[in-house]
């Protein structure tokens, strides 16, 4: 017998406006928490680079030195899959598949680079529980960060780390618009929260956190980007 999905409703997407410069040891559920009116069943998107930030992550690097660069990128790798000119196409520690190992010289200070965070999934539940703690909501989390896209132009903020909503949402079993049971359909809704919050964040807006309100209730549960999103490589049909 198949399942059918529910209608969706509508969501809201809320830019944080006004947080400080996020420095090195800094709580950033308090940051959050001074400057978003959080309300039960929330989903914060955060950006990699101020928990990058926050956690330490942020290393000395001299942008003009290429070699130094790459020595870098190949440090935060554990495998390198493809190079074209300065651009490495790497497989990081936590299984993503992305450029340049996440070393990103954006939005930090000139001659520093971020890296990503050790555990984005850890990360995502101390911003929750600080979040529950400081305000008392129970909320959800999502780490993001921008990648490109195989075969496609342009870059999208995905997500790097969650908790406290399902990264996947598995839709097999239930029946399509003709009534046909989907049999493949499993939809990485912590990606899509993650590009819509980015909407509203912009690249040079500097607005590190959204909020993503009116999310399904049956979403808001135990979720994990390690163990949920990341392929195998033995699933894996491009490597």
């Amino acid at each position: 017998m198949t399942r059918t999905p529910q209608t969706p409703g509508t969501l809201t997407v809320i830019p944080v406006i006004g947080l400080e410069e996020i420095r090195r040891g800094d709580d950033l559920a308090r940051h959050i928490a001074r400057h978003a009116a959080l309300v039960n069943g929330d989903v914060v998107v955060v950006t990699q680079k101020i928990v990058s930030k926050a956690e330490g992550r942020v290393v000395a690097l001299d942008p003009e030195d290429p070699n130094e660069r790459e020595r870098l990128i190949e440090s935060e790798a554990v495998r390198v899959l493809r190079r074209r000119g300065r651009l490495l196409v790497t497989q990081t520690k936590h299984g993503f598949v992305c450029a340049n190992s996440g070393v990103d010289l954006s939005n930090v200070e000139q001659g520093f680079a971020a890296l990503l965070p050790e555990d984005p999934d850890r990360s995502a539940r101390r911003i929750r529980d600080g979040l529950r703690a400081a305000v008392g909501v129970e909320v959800a989390v999502v780490v993001s960060d921008t990648f490109g896209r195989a075969w496609r132009q342009g870059v999208v903020n995905v997500a790097i780390g969650c908790a406290g909503v399902r990264a996947i949402l598995d839709l097999r079993g239930t029946a399509d618009s003709f009534g046909r049971e989907l049999v493949a359909t499993e939809i990485c809704v912590a990606d899509e929260l993650a590009s819509a919050a980015e909407l509203v964040m912009g690249k040079v807006a500097h607005i590190p956190v959204a909020v993503v309100r009116g999310v399904d209730p049956e979403w808001l549960r135990t979720g994990s980007i390690s163990s949920e999103v990341v392929r195998p490589p033995a699933e894996d049909l491009f490597r």
